[in-house]
């Protein structure tokens, strides 16, 4: 099998070494093997435990967490790239793949721009060495279950999950649906606001609590059978009476709710699964009208017009969705101008919008047995379907805030 090229030239988008070595690590694993296992964990809405395997014997579990506890010590920059490679092969091991890496991009570079007193920020650091020994040394995997069914994943309200301070730690106690690899993860990096005396709940006192999966009171429960990105697995979560103790408190108290408001790039990490996703809709579309796709008769059709204008127009639009995109990662820092946050909501909703446009040009162009399941085209149309829908920045939600930021500046009303 000859290697696929890289998603993004390094001498075209100024890749540093790093980024050329993590991008290509995870090429040839998405290659070699996630692309083989995918079809597999979609049919049967299964875990990908046998890529999380690989991640682990190659160090990418730990592709976040700082040079100086064990880990690899990418940025943001350059754990976007690397995960969009692995999002071309599957999608599902992309995205849950996220929720694990931003328990320690939160915790590590995105922590370390917060305002943190001197204190919070050592007890902070002895607490994060807990968390990344468990991850370099021990290969543990963390989740991040986000979603409640209400405003709060969208930055609207409170999370109705509860922390109550007690001696010695927290009881936690709600539910969290669509929680991506529940039941696989070995911890559970829980959003949920504090308790406090009169009863009040504020996003200001969100907590991120690492919930380990065999705590007491945990439970997952629910059925999972989607529409696509199958192999996440996001089935729901409840937590009853669970007692975590004061270790686990993966950010210190207010760090969260900081971090929202003033790092605010945080919430594009959802994006490499479907920049991969939109990568591999054209891949696939190249090699079936070269009569290269595997399983097939080297038939060519690439000599019709109609089909020549189709891959152009495909071109276009990955060319551009990539140029936004990559764009947006520059701009990630604290504290981002009016206009790259307006940038930031422009590429979600770019990324998120035309992986699936160009996946249903893609089956357009090929034509009938392009829908057919033994073809990876059919489930990449069905995974990248889902990115407009994830919280917090679902495609409505980036839309909304994009034209009001476009018609008022900051405290202007129509009052």
């Amino acid at each position: 099998m000859e290697p696929d090229a890289p998603m993004f030239d390094a001498e075209s988008f100024g890749l540093t070494p790093q980024q050329v070595e993590l991008t290509t690590l995870c090429r040839e694993l998405g290659q070699s093997r996630f692309q083989e296992r995918a079809a597999r964990y979609d049919r049967e809405a299964g875990f990908p435990t046998e890529n999380y395997e690989d991640l682990r014997r190659n160090g990418l579990l730990g592709i976040c967490v700082p040079a100086q506890y064990g880990g690899m010590g990418a940025d943001y920059a350059t754990y976007m790239l690397a995960a969009a490679e692995i999002g071309r092969y599957c999608g599902s091991t992309a995205l849950t793949f996220n929720m694990h890496v931003c328990s320690c991009l939160w915790t590590g570079r995105l922590a370390d721009d917060l305002e943190m007193t001197a204190q919070e920020r050592e007890t902070h650091e002895r607490r994060r060495a807990l968390h990344y020994r468990r991850i370099v040394e021990e290969g543990k995997v963390y989740a991040q279950p986000f979603s409640e069914g209400g405003p709060a994943a969208a930055g609207a309200a409170a999370f109705q999950t509860t922390a109550r301070k007690v001696e010695g730690g927290w009881v936690v106690n709600g539910r969290k649906i669509f929680a991506s690899l529940a039941g696989h993860a070995d911890y559970y990096g829980v959003l949920c606001t504090e308790v406090k005396e009169n009863g009040e709940l504020r996003r200001r006192d969100t907590l991120y609590l690492a919930v380990p999966r065999d705590a007491a009171g945990v439970r997952v429960v629910g059925d999972w059978d989607p529409l696509g990105m199958r192999g996440t697995v996001s089935r729901n979560l409840l937590f009853e009476e669970v007692f975590v103790g004061d270790d686990e408190q993966l950010m210190p108290q207010g760090a969260y709710y900081q971090a929202a408001s003033r790092w605010p790039h945080m919430f594009m990490t959802l994006t490499p699964a479907y920049m991969g996703l939109a990568q591999a809709a054209c891949d696939f579309t190249v090699r079936y009208l070269r009569g290269e796709v595997p399983g097939m008769p080297p038939v060519k059709r690439r000599m019709y017009p109609t089909k020549q204008l189709a891959v152009a127009r495909m071109r276009i639009m990955l060319e551009q969705t990539k140029a936004l995109w990559v764009r947006a990662l520059t701009d990630a820092r604290i504290d981002p101008s009016k206009e790259q946050v307006m940038r930031a909501w422009a590429a979600q909703y770019t990324v998120m919008e035309n992986a699936n446009e160009l996946a249903q040009l893609a089956i357009r162009t090929c034509g009938g047995q392009s829908m057919l399941k033994r073809f990876a085209l059919e489930r990449i149309y069905r995974d990248s379907r889902c990115g407009s829908l994830m919280l917090p920045w679902t495609a409505e939600l980036c839309l909304d805030r994009l034209g009001r930021a476009a018609l008022y500046e900051e405290g202007e009303s129509d009052d």
